[in-house]
């Protein structure tokens, strides 16, 4: 492991939406912990809220994009393509139905 980054590991519970998920941060530089660390004790957080207050600050204004369908998504990265115009050939019978009579 490289020189400076903290061999422990910081784990983080996020609040989304209405459930709760823990995230894992790897390889976190000393530094950036001892960071947290100091502006937690500012806030009088642990170092757990602290990181869940910046993540959901950061975050916050962050514009929201409505959800695309498939139809929507592989449009949106074909369009800049261009289009062809296709010829659509006249609809024919194959051949006569058949008669069950």
């Amino acid at each position: 492991m490289p020189q400076g980054l903290n061999r422990g590991v910081l784990s983080v519970i996020a609040m989304l939406s209405s459930s709760v998920a823990t995230i894992t941060i790897r390889r976190l530089d000393d530094a950036v912990k001892a960071r947290l660390r100091i502006r937690a004790a500012r806030h009088g957080r642990s170092m757990e809220e602290e990181a869940r207050q910046l993540l959901t600050a950061a975050l916050k204004d962050e514009p929201k994009r409505p959800p695309l369908n498939l139809a929507e998504a592989i449009r949106s990265r074909i369009a800049p393509l261009g289009g062809v115009e296709l010829e659509i050939p006249p609809r024919e019978l194959d051949r006569e139905p058949p008669d069950f009579e």
